[in-house]
């Protein structure tokens, strides 16, 4: 539990000795602003990218200041800032000494609108949220043509007249809108053309783009190939684009090129409060032999965990009639230490896989060798012995994956869905043989209210074991970020009470999690969420204790996701409580 708390005081202190350390090498100036009536000195600030305290150094006093190499171009700032809100005869004092700029604003008479005129073929007037007597903002202006023009888009018309324009009055303080819009005709999809391939075949690249000819134009079908051709991991650079256009049709144009270094090394070291200090290592062979396939050879190490794995990748293995396969193979072999016994684990597994647009279908087959030993004096003990189930298992079993995606993200979702299904069959090879079916499955729901971003997490586990027994970790558990975050990764046993579980895993589990984002600042999200987990020794037996957990969290925006800093407790023991970090969302 002090490992938590040393953690989290040390990230606590290096985040803000940087915020200090930056603050003391920039040559600032305070600011003042005075005379504003419409807005507040925030919104000014923001505009101006005025520094303000971090909200992690909340014992510090708000001083504003802006950066000296902004100063020449503060008035014109001001100006640009004024003239967007709609006030073009704003003026402005700017006084500036050795150390303070004290800024004087007279904001005048704002321009408003006098008239909104639509001509249109096309509904687009709950699109136009101007009404009269509004204060004319010309980025309000640019922005509601750009949203009149997505959902022409995005409806298949590539093909619209849009003519919108403002006619300001200043003398009179009034502007006049007219939008002008004829539609033209739906729009579809035309001929793909790949263009600087070397390695790689044209059907690879080809099979990863689900637009097809004749279909009608979407704009996201154009991100959705990008974004599904660029997953092979094989291009230096790759474009996808849709400007050309013959008549009301859309050819695509695909330009990659392929990888100058194919080879992709890491080493690092880190720190989880599940396996706590650990190193690690990985080789990768992009585009192995040609034709995007990927080998990977990834090494692990901690005093908890010991992993060392081989992954083999190859895209568009068969193609049944429109129906692409890929392969991939997996082998290995992991030391992990469990709360009350050990896991040693010798695996391969290999699957054929099926993605058609946001469903993934995976099927495929492994076999497992695992030995199980209890650890410490948890050997002395007779009834642990016979629950735990120690000793050496082989496995041979058939598994399915189906996942519908459908959230706007997959780093940092804010509207959307997504279901998962899981199940694995443990084959009667012979009498000695494991039978068993586990079953798991997951919904998630993420939607935003203006800046608040709800979410709610569902995931439901079962694992029937038909005859003889299955290993311990076969099992299930909970804890850690993605299910119960007072408690370390699988660090959840049987739950006997609302404040107690035992090493031993269960037959069945439920773990429900709702959370809500919301931002404090630009980069700076706060959040509060709620885990709930059930996990009972006997299959679909719903009716045991659950472990309640309330917590609060930090997110800090980041290009490859959220850093997420999570601090949850149990409410029935506070004592038990858990720090979690990670990159991405839990949902």
């Amino acid at each position: 539990m002090y490992n938590k708390q040393i953690v989290f005081f040390i990230l606590f202190f290096v985040f803000s000795c940087f915020c200090l350390a930056k603050d003391a090498k920039i040559q600032t100036h305070l600011i003042h602003f005075e005379g504003q009536e419409y807005f507040d000195e925030s919104e000014l600030q923001e505009a101006l990218s005025v520094d303000t305290k971090s909200i992690l150094l909340f014992w510090r006093k708000d001083i504003p200041k802006i950066k000296d190499k902004l100063l020449p171009t503060l008035e014109m700032s001001l100006r640009n800032f004024y003239d967007s809100e709609g006030f073009y005869d704003a003026n402005f004092s700017i006084d500036t000494n050795e150390s303070i700029v004290n800024v004087a604003i007279t904001e005048g008479r704002p321009v408003r609108v006098a008239d909104v005129n639509i001509s249109s073929d096309y509904e687009i007037s709950n699109l136009i949220t101007f009404n009269k007597d509004d204060i004319f903002r010309a980025k309000d202006f640019v922005r509601l043509k750009g949203d009149i023009v997505k959902k022409l888009l995005n409806e298949g018309y590539c093909s619209y007249d849009l003519d919108a324009k403002a006619y300001v009055d200043l003398k009179k303080y009034k502007v006049k809108l007219q939008y002008v819009l004829k539609k033209g005709d739906i729009c579809t999809f035309g001929d793909v053309s790949i263009k600087g391939l070397e390695n790689i075949d044209t059907n690879i690249v080809r099979s990863r783009v689900p637009i097809k000819k004749a279909d009608i134009f979407d704009p996201k079908m154009i991100k959705e190939s990008y974004l599904r051709v660029n997953d092979l991991d094989a291009f230096d650079s790759l474009t996808v684009s849709a400007d050309r256009k013959f008549y009301n049709e859309v050819p695509i144009d695909i330009t990659a090129k392929e990888l100058e270094k194919p080879y992709h090394y890491e080493i690092g070291a880190g720190y989880d409060t599940f396996v706590h200090a650990r190193v690690h290592g990985l080789i990768t062979r992009r585009n192995f032999f040609g034709n995007a396939q990927k080998a990977t050879l990834k090494v692990f190490w901690s005093k908890k965990e010991q992993l060392m794995e081989g992954y083999f990748f190859k895209p568009t293995l068969l193609s049944l009639i429109d129906y692409v396969i890929d392969f991939g193979v997996r082998v290995g072999y992991s030391n992990l230490e469990y709360r009350g016994f050990k896991e040693k684990k010798g695996y391969g597994r290999f699957f054929l896989e099926h993605n058609e647009g946001r469903l993934r279908l995976r099927a495929g087959l492994a076999a497992e060798n695992i030995d199980i030993s209890l650890l410490g004096n948890l050997r002395k003990n007779e009834r642990l012995k016979q629950a735990v189930n120690d000793g050496t298992f082989f496995l041979f079993y058939p598994y399915v994956n189906a996942v519908f995606d459908a959230r706007d993200s997959k780093l940092n979702p804010k509207y959307g869905y997504y279901f998962s299904a899981y199940m694995e069959y443990g084959l009667p090879y012979d009498v000695d043989a494991a039978i068993y079916v586990k079953t798991l499955l997951e919904a998630r729901y993420i939607h935003t209210f203006g800046d608040l971003t709800l979410a709610a997490v569902g995931k439901f586990g079962v694992v029937d074991q038909a005859s003889n027994e299955i290993p311990e970790s076969k099992l299930l558990f909970g804890g850690g970020s993605y299910s119960n975050r007072a408690y370390g990764y699988n660090d959840l046993g049987v739950i006997l009470s609302p404040d107690k579980d035992s090493i031993e895993g269960a037959s069945t589990m439920l773990n429900l999690s709702f959370e809500a984002n919301y931002p404090i600042s630009e980069k700076f999200y706060a959040a509060i969420f709620t885990d709930n987990t059930m996990l009972n020794d006997d299959y679909y037996d719903f009716s045991g204790d659950i472990i309640n957990t309330l917590g609060l969290g930090i997110r800090y925006i980041t290009p490859i996701g959220p850093f997420k800093l999570d601090v949850g407790f149990n409410t029935h023991d506070a004592s038990e409580y858990g720090i979690s970090f990670q990159i991405g969302q839990s949902f």
